[in-house]
């Protein structure tokens, strides 16, 4: 017991660069009491008590801002971080290293009874301020929902599922479209965080620059051949493709910054 306690002391040191000790962690830090609380209900609950199991639950609720069933499963190294008014419901299961902001609901889309009605959480899942997922589905190893976003589909490892309904990005090709940006001088990624309308258009513009790119190199190199002739040193048009390039500052222009 007291080792999983020293375990979930040191998650929150490492994670919130406000936490300064283990004594402010233990005293005043309810998403720690919440997790340990709900380890008290939770026994309880497993044992057959289910009475005091949601007694525990409830005061836990009016102590720390955070609504855990005490069904609900949680693994170690769990930190809720702000975490007033976070919902987590009866069939949830929350992976080892998860952290999960303010405003955060695990709900569930049916309303039968025994079925599997709330999602679960991979290892070192994210879920950021404000974001709901909803349905027993599976939200895997690594991933990420930002703010805000309403998730009811599954969400592959290592992806991030961002918006409403949230869309899934994959990592492999967030990291393809952000490298695009970066040889075209511009990011959309560093002009807002935020899942706006503009950051939208930008993205969608991006990626399609990302797959228009090489489709572009395969050509020029098609026509090169066709055009190429026996003694000619370089190709004119192969000149060309190589001295074409994005223009950052008009791409700026276009979006009005």
């Amino acid at each position: 017991m007291f080792s999983r306690l020293r375990a979930d002391i040191r998650c929150i040191l490492e994670r919130d660069p406000a936490a300064r000790s283990a004594w402010e962690v233990i005293t005043v830090y309810p998403g720690f009491h919440a997790v340990v609380l709900h380890r008290w209900a939770h026994s309880c609950w497993t044992h057959g008590f289910k009475w005091p199991a949601r007694f525990i639950a409830h005061w836990s609720r009016w102590l720390t801002g955070i609504e855990i069933h005490p069904a609900a499963k949680i693994g170690e190294q769990v930190f809720f971080d702000h975490a007033m008014s976070v919902v987590v419901g009866e069939t949830a299961e929350i992976g080892d290293g998860c952290t999960i902001y303010q405003g955060v609901t695990l709900g569930g889309t049916s309303l039968y009874k025994g079925a599997k009605r709330h999602p679960t959480l991979g290892r070192n899942v994210v879920v950021g301020a404000g974001a709901k997922v909803l349905g027993g589905f599976v939200v895997g190893d690594g991933a990420k929902v930002g703010s805000n976003a309403v998730v009811t589909k599954p969400v592959p490892a290592g992806a991030t599922a961002v918006g409403n309904p949230a869309r899934i990005i994959e990592a492999e090709s967030a990291a393809r479209r952000e490298e695009t940006a970066s040889r075209m001088g511009f990011s959309a990624y560093g002009v807002t965080q935020n899942d706006d309308p503009l950051s939208q258009a930008l993205r969608g513009l991006i990626a399609n620059a990302s797959g228009q790119e090489h489709q572009i190199a395969l050509l020029w190199q098609a026509i090169e051949k066709l055009s190429a002739h026996p003694g000619t040193k370089d190709c004119v048009l192969g000149d060309a493709a190589r001295d074409a390039s994005f223009e950052a500052e008009k791409l700026t222009q276009l979006v009005g910054k």
